[in-house]
């Protein structure tokens, strides 16, 4: 069994701490000083007793997934019996650089160094490692701890030995690794999510339908089926000749838009960004974020447990 470390403390990095000592794990994660511990301890902790809440386990279990994990500022002490590291730091692309040379300096030359990056291309972010080949993305989705895909994304001088090691440690979560097979910005799932997102800004700056329209018209239709059948199987159900005919007209009149809308734009000179400002496309009052956040929580745990009652973990 590989001897996982995390390096970050935040919402992702305590998630994906979790994820691993759920099944048996024991999982060491750093951060950079007591407070953000106590903080990654605090939402832990609110994690597990939701989980358990909610029949993904019982208390007992909550109880040893929180002593398999350790928290400290030390960073040699974190890793020094790794055999993976997951990075999961800000994403800033001289940080992340200047963490990797710290841990190259710590650790042996088998040690896989991992990024939770959304974003930069491992090539980049390897660009000034001495063992590159030991370099791999392992983007967790958040929550991390409900959602079962990580993206795969090697390097140009990733090895096989590297990218086995890492699909293998995400099984072990019983999480559901991808891999894509060269290096595009954005990897699968953003390009895709932020395909759709501009054609939904296009539609709202246009003035064809309303936020709350825009929205339904996902939530009510294509997102009951997105679960079960994605975009390619489902065009096989609908029937392909209809896919093309519909992709022959249809494209040409799509947003291809290369920055965002106008009211994004303005929302966020207006310092409005959504839920974590009080307002953004919607207005976001207190009780109308813990509302939405825990509808969408108990969502998301609902599909998991279908998850782990079907296979034993994630479909393969």
């Amino acid at each position: 069994m590989e001897k996982i470390s995390i390096l970050g403390c935040g919402t992702m990095g305590h998630s994906i701490a979790l994820s691993a000592a759920w099944f048996g794990q024991n999982i060491n994660v750093y951060g950079i000083d007591e407070q953000d511990l106590a903080l990654a301890a605090k939402g832990l902790n609110r994690k597990l007793k939701v989980m358990a809440a909610n029949g993904l386990f019982d208390e007992e279990e909550a109880n040893r997934i929180n002593s398999r994990i350790y928290f400290s500022s030390s960073l040699e002490e974190v890793v020094s019996e790794s055999t993976i590291i997951i990075e999961v730091i800000p994403e800033v692309l001289e940080l992340k650089k200047e963490m990797y040379a710290r841990l190259e300096a710590l650790v042996d030359e088998d040690v896989i160094i991992a990024s939770n990056t959304s974003g930069f291309m491992p090539s980049l972010l390897a660009a000034d490692m001495k063992v590159p080949q030991r370099f791999i993305v392992t983007h967790f989705w958040n929550p991390g701890h409900l959602i079962p895909l990580v993206e795969v994304v090697k390097g140009e001088k990733t090895i096989d030995a590297t990218v086995e090691r890492a699909m293998a440690m995400i099984h072990s979560m019983r999480k559901k690794p991808i891999l894509l097979q060269k290096e595009l910005p954005g990897f699968i799932g953003n390009r895709l999510q932020y395909a759709l997102f501009r054609e939904a800004q296009a539609l709202l700056d246009s003035g064809a339908a309303t936020k709350e329209d825009i929205d339904a018209a996902v939530t009510y239709s294509i997102g009951r089926r997105l679960p079960v059948t994605g975009p390619l199987m489902t065009a096989d159900l609908g029937g392909l000749d209809v896919f093309s005919a519909i992709s022959n007209y249809l494209f040409e009149d799509l947003a291809t838009d290369q920055h965002s809308g106008e009211t994004l734009t303005r929302l966020v000179k207006e310092n409005k960004f959504g839920d974590k400002s009080g307002k953004g496309f919607y207005d976001w009052e207190a009780e109308t974020s813990d509302k939405i956040n825990e509808e969408r929580e108990q969502t998301l745990i609902h599909f998991l447990k279908n998850d782990l009652k079907r296979t034993g973990g994630i479909r393969p």
